[in-house]
Formats: structure tokens, sequence, C-alpha cells
């Protein structure tokens, strides 16, 4: 066995729930902080507004979240998740292609 699999094998052990647990709420706070900072940017705007980052930690909290999903192999929260990936993706798309046409 590798060195590889060895590391890798440690994550799933029961005995590693501890880290799981860590890895969970870390997903889940990075993805609840997305609304904090749409909530301060409108609140700065004056306006509802959506800010390019809420959807980067839209990413990285499902990101985070999808893969303590696999680890508890939860097929509900897994197809959750990567659908919501469709949609980060698709508005970061959109971001962009709005920033580029004010530039032009």
């Amino acid at each position: 066995m590798s060195a590889w699999n060895l590391s890798l094998s440690v994550l799933v052990e029961p005995e590693n729930a501890e880290f799981w647990i860590i890895w969970g709420f870390l997903g889940q706070a990075v993805f609840f902080s997305r609304f904090l900072v749409q909530w301060i940017a409108s609140e700065r705007a004056g306006r509802s507004v959506v800010p390019t980052a809420f959807w980067w930690l839209s990413l990285l909290g499902a990101g985070l979240l999808l893969a303590y999903a696999i680890h508890r192999r939860d097929a509900v929260f897994i197809v959750g998740q990567c659908t919501g990936f469709l949609i980060y993706f698709r508005n970061l798309s959109l971001k962009r292609r709005e920033r580029k046409a004010s530039t032009d």
C-alpha cells in the first residue's frame, strides 16, 4: 500500500469522526458567511446586491459540504450540493461576462 493510500485511509476510520464533524461545521460556516457578505454589500450599496464573493463562498462552502456528504454517504445531501455547483458556476460566468461588457 502506498503512502498516499495510507494517508487517505486515516480519514475514513471511525476514530476520525471528530475530523469530519469539524470539516462539516467549517463547510457550514463558509456557506453561511456568503449571506453575511451579501448583507454587508447590500447595506453599503443601499439596495439588494449579490457580490461576486457570494458565489465564490458558495462554491467553497458547497465543496466542503460535498466532501462531508460523500464521507457520510448521504445521497440526498450529495445531489443537493452537486446541483448547487451548476448554479454557482453559471452565476460566476454571468458576472464575468457582465464585467467584461462594462470594460469594453
